[in-house]
């Protein structure tokens, strides 16, 4: 077993096996010598995140039908995920590889922006997530008796909101309404519902499918499965995050290269 250092904040180490991918080097090329696609990726979803919302804000709902305002919703739904995919890379280091500030700053940045969220708690849990997969000492797992999707979500959803957080939600959507003028169903519609609907989204396709236990025993301490989705839909449905055993096999590559490490995978088994 080879030893992988989170490279930000150094909570502890994780394993990953080293078995099947003889004379495959994951690092090689696109991981820590590669600053500017890490960036470059994390302000684009940023950027593109912020135009959307501005977007959205600001359209007249009367003029729209519900298709369109659907269709809108699932694209703002798509982006928030995006921005938890770029916090999670740079949890991993992976955002700028070789500048800790600015990696953990854009990390930080993500999911506040997300739902005021605290980066340094959520990194200590996912590197929790990282040394004990799906096991009772995994923050992300099931309590060992309701492993069905609702009661899982509601206790994987428990352990990352706070009320402090959910007050200063409340706060805010209320500050942008009544003093920024921003009409409540515009904000119900492109700012709180895709935020709440892409934690559906990251769990499902991130956590339950990849972790819950299944007729076949998992297939190594990592505990994980990855889907068979082709790579377009495996970006669409939650950024390659559903190639999760390549992800704890190899955590440090970045959520773009997945698909190449899932390839390889396959063609090794």
């Amino acid at each position: 077993m080879t030893k992988w250092t989170n490279p930000v904040s150094n909570p502890g180490p994780c394993t990953y096996s080293g078995a099947w991918h003889s004379g495959f080097n994951p690092t090689g090329g696109f991981i820590f010598g590669d600053n500017s696609k890490g960036l470059i990726a994390a302000c684009t979803i940023l950027t593109v995140w912020a135009a959307s919302l501005v977007c959205g804000l600001s359209l007249d709902l009367s003029r729209l039908s519900p298709g369109v305002i659907l269709l809108a919703m699932a694209w703002q739904t798509f982006l928030y995920t995006g921005l938890f995919i770029t916090a999670h890379d740079a949890m991993h280091g992976l955002v700028v590889p070789r500048n800790r500030k600015v990696n953990d700053r854009i990390g930080s940045l993500a999911v506040r922006l997300y739902a005021l969220f605290s980066y340094r708690n959520l990194l200590a849990k996912h590197w929790q997530h990282h040394r004990h997969p799906a096991s009772p000492q995994d923050p992300d797992f099931h309590d060992g008796a309701h492993d069905g999707f609702i009661r899982w979500y509601l206790r994987f959803i428990t352990h990352y909101l706070t009320w402090k957080q959910l007050a200063g939600m409340a706060l805010l959507f209320n500050a942008l309404v009544y003093i920024a003028g921003i009409p409540w169903r515009n904000l119900a519609l492109f700012w709180a519902a895709p935020a709440i609907l892409s934690t559906f989204q990251l769990f499902y396709f991130g956590t339950f499918l990849p972790h819950r236990e299944g007729p076949e025993p998992y297939r190594d301490a990592h505990r994980a499965r990855s889907n068979n989705y082709p790579v377009f839909w495996s970006f669409l449905t939650c950024y390659h995050f559903g190639y999760h055993w390549e992800h704890h096999e190899f955590p440090n590559v970045a959520w773009w290269h997945l698909p190449a490490v899932r390839r390889h995978s396959l063609r090794e088994q």
